[in-house]
């Protein structure tokens, strides 16, 4: 029997409180190891990893690569791997390869069957898809039954065709299938967070609320300890609450450091809306167990009437070149609002002396508005400030040739009271002006809805 099998069978026939390792906020950017090996130390009955955000943006979903780098990839998912198979329990990895499309999916299997021949390891793996079938999505469009989050516009079916990669976040269903399969390992494409750790309690008959509110904290590891950090986080569950405690002795969960991660990634500190449901949190309570641990209680689950999967896709807008500059001049940085859009048109009347417009040149003026989008009034201007323009446009070329020019007249361009001709900007390094390669966008952040949430994530199992 393989660990998932005995682990579900194991405490469906002597009920008792289940301890869950969450390994790393996320996969790929290093686990440390004394936490984790203390975490083992514990005996959990499952390890869990998420590996991917759309906090990276989308390129690596438009280009279908992985975030993180090859080799602290391997060094992260042999550690976990190892770990779970010494303790014969289920590890489950949701958003394989950061962006969790085929590619990511299909790049984080190969490393694992790699270590898996490396070390001598056998398992049975669970893999599931995450990518979205083109034509039964153009269908839900021309049904109506797709809708836009937050200020996105509604989805068309050119924007479809488009996206270099479209994928559909899974949420507890899959796992809780992929589970119940006898498996050792479950490696998914895009998935809600809480689907890694809710599967097992709630297949497990756990209370659905404390299960999601607890895979909501541990999926992020101990970033909701004092102080935040992302080393290994230790969950027990019961029929009524549970407890967190980090596996770094220096990390401390308190009630007001955990109750403040409801915050996280989150609109409504109440509310959390899962694929299948939504997690409420009006009644969630947080009571510290001791100087380094609280547990929790209260949260309620509440199914959906419109289930719904979200859709995340990214299409190519051309290529991307940058330059880097800055200026300690005061009266450049004091008219640097009016100087920059002057030099845009010097620009645009050089490089489209024979030619459309077909680029975007945007600057961005770190000190004074790079970050910020609304600077106070009468703000005092920085001393220095760094200055980072942005080309976007058909050709890698076409990218070069704007940013390239843009550099040699914004060095030199005149305004009023300039004291010296000799340089308007200085550069960090030479060449200052750099290709970055293909530019995407998040061109599909929408929600799609569907009478059966899990039908769209078929589960296949190999053995390794």
């Amino acid at each position: 029997m393989s660990a998932s099998g005995r682990v579900l069978r194991e405490i469906r026939a002597n009920r008792r409180p289940l301890r869950l390792l969450g390994a790393s906020g996320q996969l790929g950017y290093g686990v440390p190891t004394p936490a984790f090996n203390a975490g083992l130390a514990r005996k959990p009955d499952m390890i869990g990893c998420d590996m991917g955000s759309i906090d990276i943006g989308p390129t690596y979903l438009g280009k279908g690569e992985m975030a993180t780098s090859p080799e602290s990839t391997r060094r992260d998912l042999r550690k976990v791997l190892r770990g779970a198979r010494s303790l014969d329990i289920p590890l489950i990895i949701g958003s394989a390869g950061s962006a969790g499309a085929a590619a990511h999916l299909n790049a984080t299997l190969d490393i694992i069957r790699d270590i898996a021949r490396t070390d001598g390891l056998s398992f049975r793996m669970a893999v599931i898809p995450a990518d979205t079938d083109r034509a039964m999505l153009l269908e839900a469009v021309r049904a109506g039954r797709v809708t836009g989050l937050d200020d996105m516009p509604a989805l068309t079916e050119q924007d479809v065709n488009d996206a270099s990669n479209i994928v559909g976040q899974m949420g507890t269903g899959p796992f809780r299938k992929a589970l119940e399969m006898d498996v050792d390992v479950i490696v998914a494409g895009r998935a809600c967070d809480t689907g890694i750790f809710a599967a097992l309690p709630t297949a497990l008959g756990f209370p659905t609320g404390l299960s999601v509110h607890m895979a909501k904290i541990v999926e992020c590891a101990s970033l909701c300890c004092v102080p935040g950090g992302r080393d290994s986080i230790l969950a027990i569950l019961d029929d009524d609450g549970f407890v967190l405690e980090s596996m770094n002795p220096d990390r401390r969960a308190t009630p007001t450091s955990v109750a403040a991660h409801s915050l996280y990634e989150q609109s409504d500190p109440y509310t959390v809306h899962e694929p299948d449901g939504s997690l409420d949190l009006t009644n969630a309570r947080y009571v510290a167990v001791d100087d380094r641990r609280a547990r929790v209680s209260g949260a309620a689950w509440k199914d959906s009437i419109d289930p719904t999967i979200k859709l995340e896709g990214a299409t190519k807008i051309g290529e991307r070149a940058i330059l880097l500059c800055g200026s300690a001049d005061p009266r450049f940085i004091a008219q640097s609002k009016e100087l920059l859009p002057k030099v845009a048109i010097v620009v645009r009347d050089l490089v489209c002396e024979d030619t459309t417009e077909d680029y975007t040149l945007h600057f961005r003026v770190y000190g004074v508005d790079g970050v910020r989008m609304n600077v106070p009034p009468n703000e005092a201007m920085p001393g220095e400030v760094f200055i980072m323009a942005e080309c976007i446009a058909p050709t890698r070329e076409r990218a070069s040739e704007v940013v390239r020019t843009c550099k040699q007249f914004l060095l030199h361009y005149g305004y009023p009271g300039r004291l010296s001709t000799a340089g308007n900007i200085a550069f960090p390094f030479t060449p200052p002006e750099i290709s970055v390669g293909p530019a995407y966008r998040f061109s599909i952040y929408h929600l799609l809805h569907v009478s059966d949430v899990d039908a769209l994530f078929p589960v296949e199992v190999e053995t390794l």
